[in-house]
């Protein structure tokens, strides 16, 4: 797999389920590139977990590497993608997780989030994809806006097996948004961040 396409697929997870994978939005892509044939959500942090967890030396439970690796197959957005700079800082978040937080990547979750995903990704693809078009430029409140509804949206659905993964998620993007909204180049990408910190 692509780092692209392994950047997307971790975001993804992240943001479309709100729950760690994705750390895998979930979860990331390249700043102006139109996104590849096939990913979408929320965020990601998921490969950014998966980092984390190889860091420690731990193995992945299967459903949780299905979760991250195959995720990008479950949610086929067209217009969806990640900028660098979020995926960067999600990922410096998730590279600092505990082993306690890690530890919350169980079969049993990933199971359910990767069930949730096959049911719930193409229309949560289009979500993005359509919250993507209709927000204003730059790309990085592109991004934002577009994660953040979705996200808002889509996580009280998510099943109640994934809710440890997701306060990991939460607190991932917290600390990647707070860091970015204080120390973005761009001014209007600071205002971006700030609006979404406080996350879901």
């Amino acid at each position: 797999m692509t780092s692209r396409r392994m950047k997307r697929t971790v975001l993804t997870t992240a943001v479309a389920s709100a729950a760690v994978l994705a750390a895998s939005v979930p979860a990331l892509t390249a700043p102006a590139q139109p996104p590849a044939a096939a990913s979408p959500s929320l965020t990601a942090v998921p490969q950014m977990l998966n980092a984390g967890v190889r860091m420690q030396a731990a193995p992945l439970p299967p459903a949780c590497s299905e979760a991250i690796f195959k995720t990008e197959e479950k949610f086929p957005t067209t217009r969806y993608t990640v900028p660098d700079e979020p995926w960067n800082a999600l990922l410096g978040e998730v590279v600092n997780l505990t082993e306690a937080e890690q530890a919350e990547l169980t079969e049993s979750a990933c199971a359910a989030w990767n069930s949730w995903a096959v049911a719930n990704g193409p229309v949560v693809a289009k979500d993005l994809d359509t919250r993507w078009q209709n927000a204003a430029a730059p790309v990085c409140n592109k991004w934002a806006v577009a994660t953040m509804g979705s996200v808002k949206k889509y996580a009280p659905t998510v099943p109640a097996e994934t809710r440890k993964l997701e306060a990991v998620v939460k607190k991932v993007w917290q600390g990647a948004m707070t860091k970015l909204s204080a120390e973005a180049p761009d001014a209007a990408c600071r205002t971006a961040y700030n609006k979404v910190k406080a996350g879901w």
